[in-house]
């Protein structure tokens, strides 16, 4: 029997003595204003078992992991249908980058790089009435937890900002690959991306695909197919152009956002979430990392 408190006592203890912590992601003003010393880590196991240290209450915006959750919500609204608009393989770029939209014709490599996730935020606008309301109902089920909303304040500084995802949604939309409206879609490709949750508040939502699709209720979202889709992508994709690194150094399928945040899993075992604000030079957290490497190393868990 793993202690696995002891171990996320002694991840958090270690992450307090690390100097070299990462740059903040200052192109989003409103992240800029976040501390780099935050740290937090939470885990929740395969019994409900909740473990934490650190600032893991502390809410933060999760930015690009909200994307494994639109995902999600499309894959169970329209099914293998996804597929025949975004790819499902590593694009080894920055997850921001174009150039690859062009050459491979306006189908994006995988949901998980801002064109593919932009992608299917355009299939949730065509397919729910409300899709900022409705999508936020749906995250708050899966939690069990109607406390987690967007960040407003986020989703205007994103909007202000985010000429590349304008360009990456025009782009689409000049190849057929974007039913609606840029601004309509993009709109709502801001809010999820703010959606504002603690290290706790992730791992209550992603338990859902280490617990073959049920939720903490034992509600089913999704078939085993479609968890095995989406954990086999998040391992794949997960963490833009250093997925290959995460798989080699932590060994779990996890997705990372710029606001932080990183949330992985091992099926039927854990699921666990770090905070720490620092970047690396790839865009995933510099200290989250660490974090990960140390939990399988030292439990020695992992899907290999």
């Amino acid at each position: 029997m793993i202690d696995f408190q002891s171990v996320l006592t002694a991840i958090n203890e270690a992450a307090s003595n690390e100097k070299e912590r990462g740059e903040i992601a200052d192109y989003i003003p409103e992240l800029a204003k976040v501390d780099v010393n935050n740290f937090g880590i939470h885990l929740i196991d395969s019994q409900q078992n909740d473990y934490a240290a650190g600032d893991s209450n502390e809410l933060f915006s999760i930015q690009s992991i909200s994307k494994v959750l639109t995902l999600s919500m499309a894959l169970s609204l329209i099914g293998e249908n996804v597929w025949e608009r975004v790819d499902v393989e590593p694009s080894g770029d920055p997850f921001n980058h174009l150039s690859l939209l062009e050459l491979e014709n306006g189908i994006p490599r995988n949901p998980l790089i801002n064109p593919g996730a932009i992608v299917i935020t355009d299939i949730l606008v065509s397919k729910l009435e409300n899709p900022k309301e409705d999508f936020l109902t749906y995250v708050r089920d899966i939690a069990g937890d109607n406390t987690i909303d967007y960040d407003e304040t986020v989703a205007l500084s994103e909007k202000k900002t985010g000429f590349r995802n304008f360009a990456a949604a025009n782009l689409l939309k000049s190849y057929g690959n974007l039913n609606n409206e840029v601004d309509v879609v993009l709109d709502f490709y801001f809010h999820q991306c703010s959606l504002a949750m603690n290290c706790a508040q992730l791992t209550h939502i992603f338990y859902v695909f280490m617990n073959h699709g049920k939720c903490r209720r034992n509600k089913s979202y999704l078939t085993l197919s479609q968890v095995k889709r989406i954990n086999a992508i998040m391992l794949t994709c997960g963490f833009y152009d250093e997925a290959g690194e995460f798989a080699f150094e932590v060994g779990l399928p996890g997705k990372s956002g710029v606001g932080g945040g990183i949330v992985a899993l091992l099926p039927n075992k854990f699921c666990v979430a770090t905070w720490s604000p620092g970047l690396n030079a790839k865009g995933n957290s510099k200290l989250g990392m660490l974090a990960l490497e140390k939990l399988t190393t030292d439990t020695e868990l992992s899907i290999f």
